[in-house]
C-alpha cells in the first residue's frame, strides 16, 4: 500500500491517475499524461529499482511497475557453467586431454573477461548507478565462452560518469590481458594437433612487445597466453567507437552529440578494411556496428563537457586499443 501511494503521488506530478490496480508485487496505474517528457524521465529513473512497462491503446496509458529483484543465483550458475565450458575447451588444446591445463586456461580467460566487466561494475557503483554483477556466457566454442556482460538499470548521471564507466572496462581488460599474456609466454606448451591443423594468430603490436619483454622466441603459445591474446582482441572490438560499445560511450563523453557523426562512418571503415584485408571478421563487425550506429546514444542527465584529464585518458585508451589491433586476427594452416 505504501509503495502504491508513494508512486501515485510522484506520477501525479506528470499525469492524471484515474485508476490503480495492485496484484502481488505489481502495480498498474491508468493515467492521462499531462507532461509527457517529465513522465518519461521519471519512468526512466524508476528503472533502477523497478521493471517498467508502458501500454498505450486508444489513448489510454497503463504504467505497470514491478519491484526488481536481483537473481544472483543466475550469475552463479552461469559462472559455474562457463568455468566448466572453458576448462573443457582449454583441456583439449593440449597434446593429450589435460584437465589441469584446462583449469589454468579457464582461470586465465575468465580473469581477463571478468576483470573487464568488474571495471565497469566498480565505476558504475562509484557513480551511484544500479548495475548487476557480471553474467558470464558459456559456449562450446574455441575459447569456451562468448564473454561476459553486466546490466545497467539507470539513466547516465553525466558525461563524466559515462566516460568513467565506459573507459574503465577496457583499461582493466588491457591490464589483465598484459599480465596473462606475459605469464602465458613464460609457460612451455605442446599443441594438440601438431603437424595437422594449426590455428595461426595474427599478433597485435602490444602482444609482440610483451613477447619481447618475456624473451619468447617460440612458435606455439600456451593456452594461457592465448587467453591474453583473446583479451586484446576483445579490447579492440569493445573500443570501436560506435553506439553502445565501450568506445562509443567514451567517444560520446568526449565529443557530446557530435560523436553521432563518427558512429555513421566507422561501419564503412570496417567494411572497407574487410575487403582490403580479405578478412571476414571486419566485414562481420562492419554490419554489426551499422546496427549500433542506427540507434542514438542515450543522453546523460548532465550533458556537460568532461575535464582535460579525462580527455587525455580517453586518447590514451584509444591508442592502447589500436595497439591491440591486427589486420588478420586468425587463419588456419594445414600440415
Amino acid at each position: 500500500m505504501l509503495m502504491r501511494d508513494t508512486l501515485r503521488r510522484e506520477i501525479e506530478k506528470f499525469a492524471v491517475v484515474y485508476h490503480v490496480e495492485e496484484r502481488d508485487d505489481t502495480v498498474r496505474f491508468y493515467v492521462q499524461p499531462i507532461d509527457f517528457e517529465g513522465l518519461r524521465r521519471f519512468l526512466e529513473d524508476l528503472t533502477s529499482d523497478y521493471d517498467v512497462k508502458v501500454h498505450s491503446k486508444f489513448g489510454e496509458f497503463v504504467i505497470e511497475l514491478k519491484k526488481h529483484r536481483e537473481r544472483i543465483w543466475i550469475n552463479l550458475a552461469l559462472l559455474v557453467a562457463t568455468f566448466v565450458s572453458t576448462t573443457l575447451m582449454g583441456a583439449g588444446m593440449f597434446e593429450r586431454f589435460d584437465l589441469i591445463g584446462g583449469l589454468t586456461y579457464s582461470v586465465a580467460i575468465m580473469f581477463v573477461l571478468g576483470f573487464h566487466e568488474m571495471g565497469h561494475y566498480i565505476f558504475a557503483r562509484r557513480w551511484g548507478m544500479k548495475t548487476s554483477l557480471p553474467y558470464f556466457i558459456p559456449f562450446p566454442s574455441l575459447i569456451g565462452t562468448l564473454g561476459a556482460v553486466i546490466r545497467h538499470r539507470w539513466r547516465i548521471p553525466s558525461r563524466k560518469a559515462l566516460f568513467d564507466v565506459g573507459v574503465s572496462g577496457p583499461l582493466f581488460g588491457i591490464f589483465a590481458s598484459i599480465l596473462v599474456t606475459y605469464v602465458g609466454l613464460k609457460m612451455k606448451f605442446e599443441p594438440a594437433y601438431k603437424g595437422e591443423i594449426t590455428l595461426m594468430l595474427g599478433t597485435p603490436p602490444l602482444f609482440d612487445l610483451i613477447a619481447k619483454l618475456a624473451g619468447f622466441n617460440g612458435y606455439y603459445i600456451h593456452p594461457v597466453a592465448f587467453a591474453g591474446w583473446v583479451g586484446m582482441l576483445v579490447t579492440f572490438l569493445n573500443l570501436i567507437p560506435v553506439g553502445q560499445l565501450d568506445g562509443g560511450h567514451v567517444l560520446r563523453a568526449m565529443m557530446g552529440e557530435r560523436a553521432d557523426n563518427v558512429y555513421r562512418i566507422v561501419p564503412m571503415i570496417l567494411m572497407v578494411l574487410g575487403f582490403v584485408t580479405n578478412s571476414f571478421i571486419w566485414l562481420f563487425w562492419g554490419f554489426i556496428t551499422m546496427f549500433f550506429a542506427m540507434q542514438r546514444h542515450p543522453k546523460p542527465i548532465v550533458d556537460e563537457p568532461i575535464d582535460t584529464k579525462r580527455y587525455a585518458i580517453g586518447i590514451l585508451t584509444f591508442a592502447l586499443g589500436l595497439a591491440c589491433f591486427t589486420p588478420h586476427p586468425f587463419s588456419v594452416a594445414k600440415g
